[in-house]
């Protein structure tokens, strides 16, 4: 095991010497002793927040990582970062996605560690810290803060999010009381956390364990749970080990590692916005993620979890289920089996050993799915010509091919304005057009589950196909078209979308066509004024504009991607 600890990284005064003589100074300031300061440095990432419910358990988590890193040999120093709570940050948390993962990946490299662990697991954070751990190529482990149990509201099991849509459209057609309301909401959230259910959060854990980068079996371990401590102290433990192993970042994330996600997020009927920040993983390693590809392993991935939003159970029950490894057990037909984890063991290596029970009431067999193709589908034409995203496993089937008449919003201001007037001309047949609310306009918020206009819900309807260039949280659920690529804002054909357009839904044929004449297109492309990108003249508002790219590239800045991607 190569020990440097503390002399990496030296601060420049112009002599090495000094400066790490002036580093243990200070060091021991902090009560070390020599033989401690004489250790491997293991560094933990942490992401707390008085912002961050989700991540409330940290400081545990902190601690019985330093156990695991001190029985092991090594010194564990942890280092806050950048905390993304989803619900506490303005305008979206993925426009500060990026700058969270420049934190990470820049404390990581200035830092004295050998290697790191990151705490993390709220939506945009986990994703953020492993953009910034691949890129600062230090060998690191990924310990997620895991999901929240479920409460109880008469008589019913209830978690985040999922419910709390559902309730909420309740309320918004008049079928539950503002009193009735005010009560769920002291019910749906009721441990810490990340949601309950198969969201963004706990797709990205499944992703993680999947890809290598956390120890097996860890994913959906509940945050309450005693085994999310010892799973902790387990994570130090291999940090320590990873030093000097030569298991390095894109020896774990390969091409076949990155397919194994993708089986796995679309076995889960997990969160669209899975494929964004996955993109934008490989991204930092030079593997590039084609929707193509993803359609070809969607209609060869049947869903085989029963998890809301696409099913009926919650986390704790993948957790009692088996976890992670059920599901790739049942996967390992199609799946790259050579891909290797953090352990060092290969996928089927895991495999052939025993992985304890799997219930097959929340994991089905491969041959006895919920779904027999993927949750999600990329869709082209006119209106995509780089792409959109349909959750198919969370969506209507029933409306998967038709034709409908748009009901245009400009802007999220023009949503929030006019879906409820009752003068709002729009059917249940129409498709509802949000424009401007990509990653240029607006940084892309979970704007793309529309609601239903309030006339509709109160006549009842449920769901009608909502097309944007936005993104939907993943524990929302409907007809939702998202993603769409290029945006409004940086010229895409959404934004040349009027009221009455028709507009030709195609799921069979992966089609999503705007039934406009090309000339009349190119009359309203040459009369639009300049995009609707944010205008910011400085800051990181500015760096963001400038820099982001589109959904199909993972939404990540262009001068931060790796080489071949």
């Amino acid at each position: 095991m190569t020990k440097k600890g503390l002399a990496n990284n030296l601060t420049n005064y112009g002599d090495p010497d000094f400066s790490l003589y002036l580093r243990r100074s200070f060091a021991r300031s902090m009560g070390y002793s020599t033989e401690m300061l004489a250790r491997p440095v293991v560094g933990i990432a942490t992401a707390a927040s008085g912002f961050n419910n989700c991540h409330r358990t940290t400081p545990d988590l902190v601690e019985a990582v330093k156990r695991g890193v001190i029985a092991a040999g090594g010194l564990p120093l942890d280092f806050p970062t950048i905390s993304l709570g989803e619900v506490f940050l303005n305008p979206t948390s993925m426009m500060f996605r990026n700058l969270m993962s420049m934190d990470v990946e820049e404390m990581i490299r200035a830092q004295p560690m050998d290697s790191v662990v990151l705490v993390g697991g709220c939506d945009k954070t986990l994703p953020a810290q492993l953009m910034g751990a691949v890129s600062a190529a230090l060998p690191f482990v990924y310990l997620a803060v895991g999901p929240m149990m479920t409460g109880r509201y008469q008589g019913e099991r209830m978690g985040a999010c999922t419910d709390c849509r559902r309730f909420w459209g309740q309320y918004r057609s008049g079928a539950i009381s503002k009193s009735e309301i005010d009560t769920v909401e002291g019910t749906l959230a009721v441990t810490a956390g990340t949601c309950a259910v198969m969201g963004t959060a706990s797709t990205m854990s499944c992703i993680a364990e999947t890809l290598g980068v956390s120890l097996p079996g860890t994913a959906a371990i509940p945050a309450v749970h005693a085994d999310r401590l010892r799973a902790a102290e387990a994570s130090g433990r291999r940090a320590v080990e990873l030093i000097g192993a030569g298991l390095t970042v894109d020896k774990i994330i390969t091409p076949g590692a990155v397919e194994n996600a993708l089986r796995v997020l679309l076995a889960v009927g997990g969160s669209t916005n899975a494929i964004v920040h996955l993109t934008a993983i490989a991204g930092r390693l030079g593997i590039e993620i084609s929707l193509a590809r993803l359609n070809e392993l969607s209609d060869t991935t049947p869903v085989l979890v029963d998890l809301k939003p696409t099913g009926e159970n919650y986390m704790e029950d993948l957790f009692a289920a088996g976890g992670v490894g059920a599901i790739l057990r049942q996967l390992s037909p199609v799946l790259d089996l050579e891909a290797r984890s953090v352990t060092g063991e290969t996928l089927g290596e895991r495999l052939a050993a025993d992985l304890g029970y799997a219930d097959p009431a929340i994991v089905r067999p491969f041959a006895e799915p919920y779904q027999p193709v993927g949750g999600l589908v990329a869709l082209y034409g006119n209106l995509a010509p780089r792409g959109a995203i349909l959750k198919r496993a969370a969506a209507d089937p029933e409306l998967f091919e038709g034709e409908g008449r748009a009901v245009v919003f400009s802007s999220l201001d023009d949503l929030n304005e006019r879906i409820d007037r009752d003068d709002l001309d729009v059917t249940p047949d129409d498709y509802l057009v949000l424009q401007n609310a990509g990653p240029k306009a607006i940084g892309m918020p979970e704007a793309g589950y529309l609601p239903i206009p309030g006339k509709l819900a109160r006549a009842g309807v449920k769901d009608m196909v909502r097309i944007s260039d936005a993104r939907m949280s993943g524990t929302a659920f409907g007809t939702i078209v998202l993603h769409v690529t290029p945006e409004a804002a940086d010229g895409g054909a959404l934004g040349l979308v009027e009221n009455g357009d028709r507009i030709r839904l195609s799921v069979a044929e992966r089609r999503l066509e705007l039934v406009v004449e090309d000339a009349e297109l190119a009359r309203r492309r040459g009369a639009k004024s300049d995009d609707a990108a944010m205008v910011h003249k400085r800051g990181y508002g500015k760096l963001f504009v400038d820099h982001v790219l589109q959904a199909d590239q993972g939404c990540d800045f262009d001068f931060l991607r790796g080489v071949g991607a």
